[in-house]
């Protein structure tokens, strides 16, 4: 299914199709990475990242990475993406969860998944809730032409809330383009989905080009002291 697409041109349907297969290349990365293990317990935040980042070289012969590469485990999955905390080892009990952002061509994907170890059933809860939240939120923008980041993000927060989480940052998604893209500033609201944002997010940005979205959802439970993170493409694929 395809949400927002203008389809007036072919330099438009390119950029689109690029955006898509590039997110496409993420899931294989990341199926590959599940069926290899590489987030395991006993295992380095750090190195779990230098393992998927050098799968995505074997694979597709990726080198780049438009943003840094994350691999949270434990407490550390209740941190925003600005921290950077010290290396951890993955716990037998933990959650964990990974926020790539490879490039293939000239498209950056941007991909999160999250891992549960163990038997907490409120872990395997948030592993159950986090792609249903994400599939609800993207229908809440499929039933709104004229949806804004505000809007979104309200009902993002909701259905968190609704579920029993938190909202662990500030924003619920971003653009995404072609590399190297135009800085996201943290102090430009139209380039996120935030409560800031009452731009409608089906636009085109200053070059005339239709503006394409990252859904990004990150619960945390502050209690328990866990936190799990699951992104892609919101009006694409």
């Amino acid at each position: 299914m395809t949400f927002g697409v203008d389809h007036a041109g072919p330099d438009e349907s390119r950029r689109a199709a690029g955006l898509v297969a590039a997110q496409e290349k993420a899931v294989a990365l990341f199926d590959e990475t599940a069926a290899r293990g590489l987030v395991a317990p006993g295992v380095g935040e750090r190195e779990v990242s230098d393992r998927i980042r050098d799968l995505a070289n074997e694979m597709f012969g990726t080198t780049k990475h438009w943003h840094k590469r994350i691999i949270r485990s434990g407490p550390n999955t209740l941190l925003p993406y600005r921290e950077n905390p010290p290396d951890r080892t993955i716990g037998e009990d933990d959650v964990a969860f990974a926020d790539f952002g490879p490039i293939f061509e000239e498209y950056e994907a941007d991909f999160g998944r999250t891992y549960a170890f163990g038997d907490d059933p409120h872990k395997h809860r948030l592993l159950d809730d986090l792609p249903r939240i994400f599939d609800a939120g993207r229908a809440f923008f499929a039933a709104d032409p004229a949806i804004t980041g505000r809007r979104l993000h309200a009902e993002v927060e909701r259905l968190a809330r609704e579920a029993g989480w938190e909202i662990g940052i500030w924003h619920a998604g971003h653009l995404v383009g072609e590399f190297p893209h135009e800085v996201n500033d943290g102090a430009k609201a139209e380039s996120y989905i935030t409560p800031e944002n009452d731009t409608p997010l089906r636009r085109t940005d200053k070059a005339g080009r239709t503006c394409h979205w990252i859904l990004e959802i990150h619960l945390v439970d502050r209690a328990r002291g866990f936190g799990g993170f699951y992104e892609q493409l919101l009006d694409l694929a």
